[in-house]
């Protein structure tokens, strides 16, 4: 698997974790999409992702994205 899928399957992970953490415990854990949301922002305009830093030191291959 490669940094950039890596980082997609776990951003998608939160994004849905936290959508369930809304349903089931409390509308509060809206704040935690917010931050996956702007965390992804950021990321696509300067390429720093610390996700991908710790993807890249688990041993996961280089793509494209995050060089």
């Amino acid at each position: 698997m490669t940094i950039d899928r890596a980082v997609l399957a776990f951003a998608g992970c939160m994004v849905l974790l936290s959508a369930a953490l809304v349903y089931l415990v409390s509308p509060w854990f809206l704040l935690f999409t917010a931050f996956v949301g702007l965390n992804m922002l950021q990321s696509a305009f300067t390429g720093f992702c610390p996700a991908a830093m710790i993807f890249k030191g688990l041993g996961c291959r280089v793509g494209e994205a995050f060089r």
